[in-house]
């Protein structure tokens, strides 16, 4: 007796819609997200832009406290960065430039380390980068977590009101300082 083999079952040749499909749902979700990350000039809707401030008080290196209600009645901008973070070594001159211009009723530029245990790393890029504004430890997290920071660099722009009126994040440029700047009713002066 002879056995023949099984029928093989063929497929039906695929349409070239069904071809395509999977590489254009690719392509458009791509596109999608280089307009996301281009739009604007880095200034994006967070999800605390008019909204209050979360409140904080930190201690800063050298053991002093800085809470955001001393803070109430002046602009802040509220950077949250860390010594091992790239972008943030290249904002760091921009927000020093910007500290210089503080007065005791005027702008306020305050640090938050970011999940950032090396002092002395810490201290180095403060050095190094000749920042005068104070930078504040955050040990658990808490004020970044009240923040939704999911990444450093990211900064909060908070008028004398205590509310969120701007926010960046991926490293500020002066340009894009300067549109942060201008929601909270600072001239950005370059």
């Amino acid at each position: 007796m002879t056995t023949q083999p099984p029928p093989t079952a063929t497929k039906p040749p695929a349409s070239p819609l069904r071809r395509l499909l999977p590489p254009l749902i690719a392509a458009a979700l791509v596109a999608a997200l280089g307009v996301g990350l281009l739009r604007g000039n880095g200034q994006v809707q967070g999800p605390l832009v008019g909204k209050p401030a979360p409140a904080f008080a930190l201690q800063t290196l050298d053991g002093g406290t800085v809470s955001l209600a001393a803070l109430r009645g002046r602009p802040v901008v509220l950077n949250f960065w860390a010594s091992w973070c790239l972008p943030c070594r290249d904002e760091a001159p921009i927000l020093r430039g910007l500290s210089e211009r503080q007065t005791a009723g005027g702008l306020a530029v305050v640090g938050v380390v970011f999940s950032d245990k090396d002092t002395a790393g810490i201290k180095s890029f403060i050095r190094q980068y000749g920042l005068a504004y104070p930078s504040l430890l955050d040990p658990k997290l808490d004020t970044a977590i009240s923040y939704g920071v999911s990444g450093v660099p990211e900064t909060f722009f908070i008028d004398k009101q205590g509310t969120v009126r701007g926010y960046d994040q991926g490293g500020l440029t002066a340009e894009r300082l300067n549109a942060g700047l201008k929601t909270i009713g600072v001239d950005g002066g370059s």
